[in-house]
């Protein structure tokens, strides 16, 4: 599959992005090496093969590096709620928006 110039000025005028003509001509030899790109990937068998859930193998046990939990900032609620116009109960008070 690949794009011409004015299917890609189309696309453009249909997402409300303006684009020079030089710029359409550039855009569209990007998107035809990655549409290539993508068929070349569809046409490898891959009939077979499990998919994975990360790139990285299967085996490895991949974990997140996780921060010590601990309060890093004091609690300022008393703080901001005395600068709140209204607040009932601990909770802030807002006008009515839906009628």
């Amino acid at each position: 599959m690949s794009l011409t110039p004015d299917q890609l000025q189309r696309i453009a005028h249909l997402a409300r992005i303006d684009v020079s003509p030089q710029e359409a001509r550039d855009v569209t030899e990007q998107l035809n090496q990655v549409l290539g790109l993508i068929d070349q990937l569809q046409a490898v068998d891959s009939r077979g093969i499990e998919p994975m859930s990360h790139a990285l193998d299967a085996q490895l046990a991949v974990q997140q590096r996780l921060r010590p939990d601990t309060v890093t900032e004091p609690d300022r609620r008393a703080d901001y709620q005395a600068l709140a116009p209204a607040v009932e109960r601990g909770l802030y008070l807002v006008p009515k928006v839906i009628e």
